[in-house]
């Protein structure tokens, strides 16, 4: 019962609400002890609330998972944990979530309600819109950002929330991607969305959102308002790690027919994983030490 509890809650895509963490160390606040303190209950409020939502997905998508090669073996959809033991569960989580955010800060507390308001959103209707169910993941990363920066009550760049956006999207479209090539006939059955996209679409897409992310990082580290605020123009130095986790990323979908779990991916390939800690090193030196 434990394992299956652990699985449910897949603590391994908490990995995804590292992104709260933005305002702090991009706004330089992160040596600030209260602030910083603050920004993890902010990451623990999410923790928990995206838990809550993906025990809300298993129990709304449970009889299409099990049709799923990989899916089928989710607790929920193998009546591991039944449906109404999995809902008190959601709840559960998605109360003690909201009432550490409301420790917080109202605003917070508003930026939380919105990313649970956009997610039942998607879980029961927009899913299963083209191109804006990529969006409305895009849209809960976005949110997250924002969500730890408002916490700490400190401003965060709107290239910054831009750039967030669009690599979502990049990820999102690339997962998109690697479902339809998985599952290839069958995908509209375990997923039905996927049969309004195509690879060629999918791939134009993700030509737009890559140089878009590219793009806007670009504009963000040379921002004159952004290193001024930060006290250095230096963030640039930051970009080639960037480009490199993106096209790796770009290799591992095209030519190794992965990006199904873009959490899975960055721990499991070596190269990625070493670029993302090489760009959140340099970011830190960047910042905080030079």
């Amino acid at each position: 019962m434990i394992k299956s509890l652990f699985r449910l809650l897949r603590p391994q895509q908490w990995l995804k609400n590292g992104v709260v963490l933005a305002g702090l160390i991009f706004a330089g606040e992160a040596h600030v002890l209260s602030k910083t303190v603050i920004a993890f209950e902010a990451l623990i409020a999410f923790c928990f609330l995206s838990s809550a939502v993906y025990v809300l997905n298993d129990i709304i998508d449970r009889e299409r998972d099990r049709l799923h090669p990989l899916k089928k073996n989710r607790p929920i959809a193998s009546g591991e944990i039944s449906v109404s033991t999995a809902s008190i569960i959601g709840v559960v989580l998605a109360a003690v979530g909201i009432a550490i955010s409301a420790m917080i800060t109202q605003s917070f507390l508003i930026v939380v309600l919105s990313y649970l308001v956009l997610n039942i959103l998607y879980t029961f209707l927009l899913k299963n819109v083209v191109i804006i169910d990529v969006m409305c993941i895009a849209a809960g990363f976005v949110l997250r950002a924002a969500g730890g920066a408002v916490a700490i009550d400190v401003e965060i760049s709107g290239w910054l929330l831009i750039t967030t956006f669009v690599l979502a999207l990049f990820l999102g479209l690339g997962k998109r991607r690697h479902e339809l090539i998985y599952l290839e006939k069958e995908a509209g059955a375990h997923r039905r969305i996927l049969e309004k996209y195509s690879t060629y679409l999918l791939d134009q897409l993700i030509g737009v959102v890559t140089a878009s992310t590219v793009i806007t990082y670009l504009f963000y580290t040379l921002s004159p308002e952004v290193s001024a605020k930060l006290g250095t123009q230096y963030l640039f130095a930051t970009i080639p790690f960037v480009i490199y986790g993106i096209f790796r990323y770009l290799y591992l979908v095209h030519k190794e027919e992965k990006g199904g779990s873009p959490t899975r991916l960055l721990l499991t390939d070596r190269p990625l994983l070493l670029d993302v800690l090489l760009w959140l090193a340099s970011v830190i030196l960047i910042l905080y030490i030079f």
